[in-house]
């Protein structure tokens, strides 16, 4: 009787650079800070159409969004750090839009997935927003109409691979408010 084993390569976390010891590790507080928060994003969907339909494919079982420890939904601005706008986004909406932007914690970043959210995809028209980073910075765009699930998987690595290598003072940065005040989004730092 032959026994069959089958060998699994376990796909495990990179440590960031760093000193290995018996029994320690030391490394730079930032780097396990950016580790940390990679594989912790908790994602607010903003989806108004089409796209919204291709999310939920990511969440499901078959694309399983939660690999990416982004599993936990967040639909409160205050409890979630990425914001991931899907779908026509009308003038009126622009709005909204930010003022939701405006209540999400730092750091924040914005994804805008499909064609429409990044650009006002085929509706050319006084109603419709050309872009949300007309009115909010936006850290990566992911095109198609609608994306494929694994364009909007690509999306959140992008997102991942941000989060992990930006500097922990980049939010403290006279660059990053200057960037927020050009949007007109008002911080504490950045005056009224």
């Amino acid at each position: 009787m032959e026994i069959l084993t089958e060998v699994r390569k376990v796909n495990v976390v990179d440590a960031p650079e760093g000193h290995r010891g018996e029994g320690f590790f030391a490394t730079r507080f930032d780097r396990v800070i950016g580790l940390a928060r990679k594989n912790s994003i908790w994602p607010l969907p903003f989806a108004t159409s089409c796209c919204g339909i291709e999310f939920m494919a990511v969440m499901g079982s078959h694309y399983d969004f939660a690999r990416f420890g982004s599993e936990r939904v967040s639909f409160s601005p205050r409890q979630a750090d990425l914001l991931m706008v899907m779908g026509t986004i009308a003038k009126k909406m622009g709005p909204i839009l930010k003022q939701v932007y405006e209540q999400m914690a730092e750091p924040r970043w914005v994804i805008a997935v499909g064609a429409c959210a990044s650009s006002g995809g085929i509706f050319d028209t006084y109603s419709v927003l050309q872009g949300i980073d007309q009115i909010i910075p936006t850290d990566v765009y992911v095109p198609g109409c609608p994306p494929r699930p694994e364009q909007i998987i690509d999306g959140l690595m992008k997102i991942q691979e941000l989060v992990h290598n930006e500097p922990m003072r980049r939010r403290n940065s006279p660059e990053y408010k200057a960037l927020l005040k050009s949007y007109g989004i008002v911080t504490i730092d950045n005056g009224k």
